[in-house]
């Protein structure tokens, strides 16, 4: 295997300008690859799901490289990309070569940037374990001192590394501008005819989506509901007969059983005590569901009734 393992066909016939990439596609192969690693992660442990729990948790940083090697020996080692950066059509270019033309990876780069993302990972996640319970006056506890402060110079340096990326639009990482590589696209990008009219459709409704999900939560939809339910109910100056009301007594208004402790909250209607003294602490401007009559108190229901008007059918 030469030292560029499988990027012979990248330069076959790339006798064309390298293209560079915008800043929102490198961050979001980023993304993807973030996402891919959870996902196989996610799908080893489900094999070990009906094993003792905690048997993977001792070796788990040692795992997790594992898997994240596997996955940089059949992108990075043989294609110069990730599986985000092929998903978008980028890969990496040899950055520090003069050429014009699309030169790949070296197999140096390649084994450093294995170093400086799987290894960096591996060491964040074993360091507290490797430093723990050691006398304080131990070289452990020295190299701990000074990984931390390597730890925290480096995050100062990553910040401004990407602070200059979102102005000049390349080396989104430190081990991207430490070992000289940069992304581009692995095939010329056409122009984009995107009509403005699409465009604006689209962000109006996407507002309106929006405004739409923010007022929802502000409807009270158990009073609305009860408001048009009044509309269509029998007029106030009706009179309902006692075989009527009889009936209306046979079920809760709100639950649509038989009234446990049966109570009224001013109208002809009759609620469960534990239901209607739930739904009334819950929202203070309830009504009735079946006429709309806005709560007023809530008593025990006082109603002289023969008891031969519920055993009609």
């Amino acid at each position: 295997m030469d030292d560029t393992g499988g990027d012979m066909h990248f330069t076959e016939g790339s006798s064309s300008a390298v293209t560079p990439v915008l800043r929102i596609s490198q961050l979001d192969a980023f993304e993807l690859d973030t996402a891919l690693e959870q996902l196989v992660w996610s799908q080893f442990t489900q094999c070990f799901q009906h094993f003792k729990p905690g048997q993977l948790t001792h070796f788990e940083p040692e795992i997790k490289a594992f898997l994240q090697l596997l996955l940089w020996r059949f992108t990075i080692y043989s294609q110069s990309a990730t599986v985000g950066q092929s998903l978008l059509s980028i890969r990496y270019k040899n950055d520090l070569s003069q050429a014009q033309k699309y030169q790949p990876m070296s197999r140096q780069q390649k084994l450093w940037y294995a170093l400086c993302t799987i290894g960096e990972k591996w060491l964040q996640e074993r360091s507290p374990d490797l430093f723990t319970n050691r006398p304080t006056e131990s070289v452990f506890h020295k190299a701990k001192y000074l990984i931390g402060i390597i730890s925290g110079l480096t995050k100062v340096a990553s910040l401004l590394n990407f602070l200059i990326f979102l102005q000049k639009g390349r080396f989104p990482t430190l081990a991207e501008r430490f070992l000289g590589i940069r992304a581009v696209f692995s095939r010329p990008q056409g122009i984009r005819q995107v009509g403005f009219e699409y465009m604006n459709r689209e962000l109006l409704w996407h507002g309106f989506a929006e405004f739409l999900i923010f007022l929802f939560p502000l409807i009270n939809t158990r009073k609305l509901k009860s408001r048009l339910c009044s509309w269509f109910s029998p007029l106030d100056g009706f009179k309902i007969s006692d075989a009527t009301l009889a009936r209306q007594c046979r079920e809760c208004a709100l639950c649509g059983e038989w009234p446990t402790l049966p109570h009224t909250i001013g109208c002809d209607h009759v609620f469960c005590y534990y239901c209607i003294k739930s739904y009334s602490i819950s929202d203070m401007y309830f009504a009735c569901p079946k006429c709309a009559l806005e709560l007023q108190k809530v008593e025990p229901l006082k109603l002289q009734i023969e008891m031969t008007d519920f055993n009609k059918s």
